[in-house]
């Protein structure tokens, strides 16, 4: 499972579930928005601090800001790497709208200088580029190569998540994100890597579009089952 850190009350009981129900868990962190770089880039290392104690298996970080300097989100992604190595817990970095890896071609920067582990959610990134990074090949072959974790969306020209995966007119964009997992996946086993989580994150509304509110939990459960026992079948 992957969750944010506990509140404070519930944080015994959750640690408690976790080993009764013989569960591992990635930890997620979003919450800093902090505007402010130096209160920010406390906050963050705090908060990456927090998780990396509860031992997850790894921790997806939405880090830093699209708004933020190269250099100030540099600083962020080598806090992460300093409290890895000190905590054995992998911090990896989703591609995101909104965080330093926002579009394929800036992260491509990071990437080729100060080389972070990425959890790759490949929808934004056709989302902002309004298209199926047709064009941006060398980036995104580089970023799969620093994948780590997949996030298993399926977004498209027009936003980060389809309707439904499954019908005619979104094929084009499944197949584009089936292969790019599927060269993640023969990255891992040719690397040999033990471990490669992958998260069905078809989201609520306002992710959800088309369907009203009442129905909208029914149906986020099904392309999320439908997404884990498609790649199930695929890479069992």
């Amino acid at each position: 499972m992957e969750t944010s850190f506990p509140p404070a009350e519930e944080k015994q009981e959750f640690l408690d579930s976790l080993k009764k129900y013989h569960l591992v868990f990635i930890g997620q962190h979003w919450e800093t928005t902090t505007i402010d770089f130096d209160a920010h880039k406390s906050e963050y290392a705090d908060r990456i601090r927090a998780l990396t104690s509860l031992k997850p298996l790894s921790v997806n970080s939405h880090t830093g800001k699209d708004h933020f300097s190269f250099e100030q989100n540099s600083a962020l992604l080598r806090i992460a790497s300093e409290i890895s190595g000190e905590t054995d817990v992998p911090v990896y970095h989703e591609t995101h709208r909104g965080r330093f890896a926002f579009a394929a071609h800036i992260t491509r920067t990071y990437l080729e200088n100060s080389h972070p582990e990425l959890t790759l959610d490949v929808s934004h990134w056709c989302s902002v580029a309004e298209s199926l990074l047709e064009d941006q090949i060398q980036s995104l072959n580089l970023a799969l190569d620093h994948t780590r974790h997949i996030h298993a969306r399926i977004g498209f020209e027009q936003g980060p998540q389809v309707y439904d995966f499954n019908l005619p007119q979104y094929q084009p964009a499944l197949q584009f994100h089936l292969k790019c997992w599927d060269k993640v996946v023969l990255n891992h086993k040719e690397s040999s890597r033990l471990t490669l989580p992958i998260t069905p994150e078809f989201g609520p509304p306002p992710y959800m579009q088309g369907i009203l509110q009442e129905a909208a939990a029914d149906k986020q459960w099904k392309m999320n089952v439908d997404m884990m026992k498609m790649l199930k079948d695929r890479y069992s």
